[in-house]
């Protein structure tokens, strides 16, 4: 498989970059003068710097767009039709351009890592400027990463590549995919390894060892119940639960981490690094010009009345299932002004000069990501597909869901007290009531609420897929409309905080959805007479019920809605990796765990 060489070459190369040069603003103190591998790890902060790219440069062509795609549109949390429409339609291939550039990017992370831990391992010797600490620290942060590229593989594709010694991919390339069981296993190992040498405390913002603590609870809980064979639910272990509790445990009272208390100020520059961080790309200055390890998103997710850079995201809007979801809970306000923009809703830091922003559309456009102008992101900057926010990994509200999940394990339901009030403690930051009891469905919601485009929540409804197919099929593919579009003034804001909205569904030809007999517009709270007035026709109260499915069936000539199945859940390889690679149509082998495991 020549193009896995050719990345891994690439990476290697990287190496030497990351020793000569590095633009980034977390690299503030940087060794001067240049270095080949055999004298760069001569002191404790030499070697912080050696680890640095792996938060960014190694990430780069995962972050610049797919992951977007990836984590955000395929979990219907909103879509474009015009950027990345693929992946929300279900319809990406092995030659789809932005999955390629993630595949690769995610084993330059692998690649990154193995040759960093390697360099360490054969050069940075304990004495003079160099401690154990530090070397630890570092060893700790490679197999951190590598075990998220990992996590990533696995849940994006399934059966991976699984190795540890570049070399041996170097001199042969065309190697057997490994099995899912097993990649989960050696992400697993990782992170408890990573668990091990990584310091109470992290310096310089570097990973301390409850990042790793954290992911290994999110590995496990996805272990506890993950059957690649499966085809009906079936139970979670429960001794894997009592250690996910556990875990989540350690980090949320380890005393380094909280929850922000106003939810909005987790996607504003000046609270990059906060304390509910405990894992994130980390990006260079957008005024850095090292394009490699910038947070190239900016211009995708931003429209331009929010900001005084080039930027072209102004397609990307809310789903109609999160329009849906937020209509459920109109209390929880802040968590929807954070995440989507909504008619007139006034944002005093976005155009601080200007006296704030009031978004004057009758749309629902992403607001997570948008920072405003060069001046509102200060002491920071924005600049084309330059953002200065960080992308985050893992955040503290991640463990709190995570300890009520694995606490629920097999039931139904559950009102124990530990997991209600981690459950709680998310909602209470959003302002909104707390439950007594919870469900698989309760904690699914909340995460699609609390995640909503920060790239998270696929991942998550993978792991679930694995573990209860009949479950998520039938949420996938009764309980959600994919890539249904929206146009300025499709959506109205009503005085209770609820939205009216109406929608095109894909495949349709026409922008709303008629009945031919008598010309009404079809609404998701009403049928309105005209698109003038929205008089209702028939309104809730007096009957009214709203399907989606029945409208558009009945009504509309074109609609294939976007079935989800094994066959597309997971995405298919490279092409180029396929052909040249004859393993990749074989079954996958196991992985020789040797005396590592």
């Amino acid at each position: 498989m020549k193009k896995i060489n050719i990345y891994m070459m690439s990476a290697l190369a990287g190496m030497t970059l990351m020793l000569t040069s590095c633009g980034d603003d977390f690299l503030d103190t940087k060794p001067q003068g240049n270095y080949t591998a055999e004298t760069f790890y001569s002191s404790d902060v030499a070697i912080r710097k050696g680890t640095e790219p792996l938060y960014n440069r190694a990430w780069f062509d995962f972050n610049r767009r797919a992951i977007v795609g990836m984590g955000s549109y395929r979990a219907n949390d909103a879509w474009n039709p015009y950027v990345s429409a693929e992946f929300a339609r279900f319809q990406v291939t092995g030659l789809t351009e932005d999955m390629g550039l993630a595949w690769s990017a995610l084993y330059n992370v692998v690649t990154m890592s193995n040759a960093t831990l390697k360099n360490l391992q054969d050069y940075a010797v304990v004495g003079g400027d160099v401690t154990q600490e530090a070397k630890d620290a570092a060893i700790g942060e490679c197999y951190l990463m590598r075990g998220w590229a990992y996590f990533y593989l696995l849940r994006g594709w399934g059966d991976n590549i699984l190795f540890e010694d570049n070399s041996v991919m170097v001199d042969n390339p065309i190697r057997p995919l490994n099995t899912e069981a097993d990649v989960l296993k050696f992400i697993i190992r990782d992170f408890r390894k990573a668990a091990e040498y990584l310091p109470e405390t992290g310096v310089d913002n570097h990973a301390s060892k409850y990042a790793a603590k954290a992911a290994l609870a999110k590995a496990l809980l996805a272990q506890s119940g993950w059957d690649e064979k499966a085809t009906t639910n079936h139970s979670r272990n429960e001794e894997t639960l009592k250690e996910v509790v556990k875990l989540c445990d350690e980090v949320i009272n380890c005393g380094q981490f909280s929850l922000l208390s106003d939810y909005e100020d987790l996607f504003k520059p000046q609270n990059n690094d906060n304390a509910e961080t405990l894992l994130a790309m980390r990006w260079a200055s957008p005024n850095s010009g090292e394009w490699g390890a910038m947070n190239a998103l900016y211009s995708d997710l931003c429209f331009s009345e929010t900001t005084d850079v080039n930027v072209w995201g102004g397609s990307l809007v809310a789903s109609i299932d999160m329009i849906d979801i937020y209509n459920e809970e109109p209390a929880d306000s802040f968590r929807l002004r954070g995440t989507f923009f909504s008619p007139n809703a006034y944002y005093d830091y976005i155009r601080k000069a200007e006296g704030g922003y009031v978004y004057k559309h009758n749309w629902m456009q992403l607001k997570k990501g948008v920072c405003g102008t060069k001046a509102d992101c200060a002491p920071n900057t924005c600049a084309q597909m330059a953002s200065p926010l960080n992308t985050y990994i893992q955040r503290l509200a991640d463990v709190y869901l995570m300890k009520a999940e694995a606490i629920l394990g097999n039931s139904e339901s559950t009102s124990d007290a530990s997991a209600l009030a981690a459950f709680n403690a998310v909602r209470k930051r959003a302002n909104v009531s707390e439950k007594t009891s919870i469900t698989l469905s309760d904690i699914i919601r909340e995460r699609r609420i609390e995640f909503c485009m920060e790239y998270f929540n696929w991942w998550d409804m993978v792991t679930w897929y694995r573990w209860k197919p009949q479950t998520m099929l039938a949420f996938f593919n009764s309980k959600q409309h994919r890539a249904f579009e929206m146009r300025e003034g499709d959506i109205i804001k009503n005085t209770d905080g609820t939205f009216s909205y109406r929608c095109v569904p894909p495949g349709v030809n026409t922008w709303y959805i008629t009945n031919p007999t008598n010309g009404n517009v079809y609404w998701n709270d009403h049928i309105a007479v005209s698109e003038q007035d929205n008089t209702p026709v028939q309104t809730k109260a007096e009957g009214y019920e709203y399907d989606l499915n029945s409208l558009v069936s009945q009504y509309t000539a074109g609609y294939q809605p976007i079935v989800l199945s094994e066959a597309n859940i997971f995405m298919p390889y490279p092409e180029s990796d396929v052909i040249q690679n004859h393993y990749f149509n074989e079954e996958p082998q196991a992985y020789d765990f040797g005396t590592t495991e």
